[in-house]
């Protein structure tokens, strides 16, 4: 039910996964990078995570009003937290005026295979599995905007941790964790809100029994929570 992508490192044939692994290290496409360190990816390539997690960041440059020293208007910049790719999954970056797109290594370890994408005609098959991934995230992301829409922050975030553990989820003790631990004002920046609200409104998710903690301070949602009920119904 979780970890749900549908070519997920684990469905994927050994073999294959393996020969890429070993055209990327032949030709030099794959590099390990620290927890935090900026991937220097850039638009038009094809980005493979082959170990760990990626945290995908918005950026958009926004015009603040002219200082009084000067009649040019300040530019600041504002980050906004867009999600995980996982080990075995695609991602690309793209670049808009005046947005940007960057990836960060969200865990120690994490390494990354890049590629053009004619590089994928020497696998027909996988190239398939890569254009159903991206549909797959796309299916996700339009969830995600219809979490957002959502009046009340504490629905927001509450929506939004459920869509990550849903895709992203490990079983634990007593329900369903997400593996990789997300800063309050991460996930303020991917609701819409601030670090302090996001603060106070996990402390009332929790009360209710909507949320735990679980291992480190991970975030986990409990089995017979009933955020989850109709869903794993579905998937029976």
């Amino acid at each position: 039910m979780y970890s749900a992508t549908p070519q997920s490192e684990t469905s994927r044939p050994f073999l294959t996964w393996q020969r890429i692994l070993d055209w990327a290290q032949e030709h030099y496409r794959v590099r390990t990078f620290a927890k935090d360190e900026k991937i220097p990816a850039r638009p038009g390539l094809l980005y493979l995570v082959q170990k760990g997690a990626v945290r995908l960041v918005g950026e958009a440059q926004v015009s603040a009003s002219a200082s009084t020293s000067s009649r040019l208007p300040r530019i600041n910049s504002e980050e906004a937290f867009l999600g995980f790719v996982g080990a075995g999954q695609p991602f690309e970056i793209v670049a808009q005026s005046p947005f940007t797109l960057q990836a960060f290594a969200h865990v120690d370890q994490t390494s990354v295979i890049w590629l053009y994408w004619h590089d994928l005609d020497n696998w027909p098959h996988f190239r398939r599995e890569v254009l159903d991934a991206f549909r797959y995230q796309h299916q996700r992301k339009l969830l995600w905007l219809s979490t957002l829409g959502q009046r009340r922050t504490i629905d927001r975030l509450l929506g939004f941790l459920t869509l990550l553990i849903e895709e992203f989820g490990e079983p634990g003790e007593d329900g369903y964790y997400l593996p990789w631990s997300l800063t309050h004002a991460q996930i303020g920046s991917a609701i819409g809100s601030t670090r302090v609200t996001v603060t106070r409104l996990m402390g009332k998710l929790r009360q209710r029994g909507l949320i735990r903690t679980y291992g480190d301070n991970l975030i986990a949602i409990p089995a017979d929570s009933a955020v989850l009920q109709p869903r794993q119904a579905a998937e029976g």
